[in-house]
């Protein structure tokens, strides 16, 4: 079959990777792809949110699976323009339509979901601009941290956490009187501080039946020591050293199982991935959100640990026969380190040319931010390239990457060398 996969990421990247070696696929496109992608894949300079040029394409190549990599073209919609095509609607898309994409379009949606249906999560309360002063007073009812959560998308960086008071009044107000995030911030939600450890759990469902994927951990902030400003994502591990059988099987029973009966309960037809952001709480799972799609640079380490065929997979995800299919996951460690530009997350600059990646042993390297400028691979983003490693433990993979990771060069690179350090004290 063809197969289109949206966006230009490391995630999407790593999906493509996986498709392409399918014996199910005939042709592999990716729009708008990146350098990496252009190595295996035919690129299509189409933006994701481009409803129009996109079943352009897909009626003119002959598309019959859609994987829809970032949550932008989700939350707009993407899925619903499908179905209300004749001509689309009997292509598979991988994703959830409009109203399932609320559970990362609104996070006031997801916390009265999870409320509803007795998903384990954190209390909180939300205000809109109308009821500062309310919530003003509400966080004065709250111990440190303040969590603060702008309620519609800000590519990952709507989420505020303090330690003062005053510094909390003040980001609320900016968030809602001076709309600090733009529209995404009209709403706040304001929710109780969960302490313990974070990681992620990936789901593919065809809306009926499910399978559970490899956990991650994920490393947001720029500096070691998870210190300075939050990142898209500066490296990951999968599987996590704390997140045993037992938490694992808790996850599954308290938070999968009714998610995915609470999406049937709702009458949300979800096909696609939920990422599910948990905090182990002494040993107790608690939500802190869900998306809708998979995370980046969790992707590059998540994906690589399946040997099942992927497009397989996805394939039962859009004929709903998902429960047909099996799924095995390599027991070994996958670690992946993201190298940046320099100034990332703040102001960069883009265009740097990359050299050394044809000297890398051991690793398999995820484009993220990178593009060919008259043949050359050159930086194209904050986040630029992940270095992902297969070890028999973490340390082995962790050496694999940071090695890797010092042969690729360009201008300012930088990258946390601090991936992973802090659970080698986790090991089983």
């Amino acid at each position: 079959m063809n197969v289109l996969v949206l966006g230009s990421g490391g995630r999407e990247h790593a999906l493509a990777w996986k498709i392409n070696e399918s014996k199910l696929l005939t042709k592999l496109f990716v729009a708008p792809g990146n350098a990496g992608t252009a190595s295996f894949a035919t690129n299509l300079n189409v933006n994701v949110n481009d409803f129009d040029t996109i079943k352009k394409v897909v009626l003119e190549n002959n598309i019959s699976l859609v994987v829809v990599g970032p949550e932008d073209p989700l939350v707009n919609g993407i899925c619903d323009f499908f179905l209300a095509d004749n001509e689309l609607k009997n292509v598979g898309i991988i994703g959830p339509q409009k109203d399932g994409a609320e559970l990362e379009g609104s996070k006031e949606f997801s916390k009265k979901f999870m409320i509803k249906h007795n998903i384990p999560t954190a209390q909180y309360q939300s205000f809109t601009n109308d009821t500062l002063n309310n919530g003003l007073t509400f966080l004065e009812t709250l111990s440190p941290p303040y969590v603060l959560k702008a309620d519609g998308l800000a590519a990952g960086k709507g989420v505020v956490i303090l330690d003062d008071l005053t510094e909390a009044k003040n980001e609320l107000t900016e968030m809602l009187s001076n709309k600090k995030f733009g529209e995404a911030s009209a709403k706040v939600v304001i929710e109780e501080f969960l302490s313990g450890i974070e990681l992620s759990v990936f789901v593919l469902t065809d809306g009926n039946s499910y399978k559970i994927l490899p956990a991650a951990k994920d490393y947001k902030r720029i500096g070691e020591g998870d210190t300075g400003l939050n990142t898209g994502g500066m490296g990951a591990i999968s599987p996590v050293p704390f997140a045993d059988e037992n938490f694992l099987s808790k996850v599954e029973e308290q938070v999968v199982k009714p998610t995915i009966e609470g999406l049937k309960k709702e009458n949300i037809n979800y096909k696609g991935f939920i990422f599910i952001g948990l905090m182990n709480n002494n040993g107790n799972p608690f939500v802190i959100e869900y998306n809708v799609r998979m995370g980046d640079p969790e992707t590059e380490v998540v994906i690589p640990r399946i040997e099942s065929d992927l497009l397989d997979l996805f394939h039962g995800i859009a004929t709903q026969t998902l429960h047909e299919k099996g799924i095995k996951i390599n027991p070994q460690t996958a670690t992946t380190v993201m190298l940046v530009s320099g100034g990332y997350p703040e102001a960069y600059e883009k265009g740097k040319a990359i050299t050394g990646l044809e000297n890398i042993e051991g690793s398999t390297i995820f484009h993220a931010g990178t593009t060919i400028k008259d043949n050359q691979v050159v930086t194209n983003g904050g986040r630029v390239i992940a270095v992902t490693s297969f070890g028999n433990s973490l340390e082995e993979a962790l050496e694999k990457s940071f090695k890797n990771a010092e042969k690729i060069q360009f201008e300012k690179k930088y990258y946390r060398k601090d991936i992973g350090q802090d659970l080698l004290t986790h090991k089983n």
